[in-house]
Parts: C-alpha cells; sequence; structure tokens
C-alpha cells in the first residue's frame, strides 16, 4: 500500500452531513452511500476522469446534496492504493481521511452540478 509518496489527487463523492460531521471531528469516515469505512473496509475515492460515471452508477438516485472531496495523497495519514475493480482501477483508502488532506470540498446538487 502506498501512503501517499507519489502525490496523487483522488476525489471522493461525500453525502454533505457526513462531510460536515468530518469537519468538527478532524477525520471522514464514509466509505460510499450508507456504508461506513467499518462496513466496507476502505473508502472508495475514483479519478477525475470516473467521477460523472460514480455519479450516474451509484447516486442517480441520491435526492440530497453531495460534497466532492479533492484529496491530497500526500497528507493522508491512512495508507492507500489503487486497486483493480472489475475492467478498471479505483483509489481507496484503508482508513480515515483525515480532513487536513482535503484540499477543496465543492458542494454538488443532485445532478452532480456545482452550480
Amino acid at each position: 500500500m502506498s501512503t501517499g509518496s507519489q502525490g496523487v489527487t483522488v476525489l471522493h463523492l461525500a453525502e454533505a452531513p457526513h462531510w460536515q460531521e468530518a469537519l468538527s471531528t478532524g477525520e471522514y469516515r464514509w466509505s460510499t452511500l450508507g456504508r461506513t469505512l467499518e462496513e466496507e473496509g476502505f473508502i472508495h475515492c475514483s479519478t477525475p476522469e470516473q467521477v460523472a460515471g460514480v455519479l450516474e452508477r451509484y447516486y442517480a438516485s441520491y435526492a440530497a446534496n453531495l460534497v466532492l472531496l479533492t484529496i491530497d495523497t500526500e497528507r493522508l495519514t491512512s495508507p492507500w492504493q489503487v486497486d483493480p475493480v472489475g475492467d478498471d482501477t479505483f483509489p481507496h483508502v484503508y482508513g480515515p481521511i483525515n480532513a487536513s488532506a482535503v484540499v477543496h470540498a465543492e458542494p454538488l446538487d443532485r445532478r452532480g452540478g456545482t452550480g
């Protein structure tokens, strides 16, 4: 597993209330829609090119707002790595995401737009 020595930026789609909680506690512990880090074993992330597909496949029926987190892997205190998933690969964080590793948090509407 990498500890971020490569300096990669990865993205994570967060439910807005969970990101707000992380700002208070200092760490984010949600893997994906409705599933915690403890339930899943890691936090699902994606590359910028994968976000639209992830929104379409997994969040199309989600009615509330999301926050797109931009994570600087050099700042992560948890290990991460890129894992094969089907015919593709996705980055996964194997522990909580420290809020200080999130360099940008962009609110998204229910269709994935920023406006």
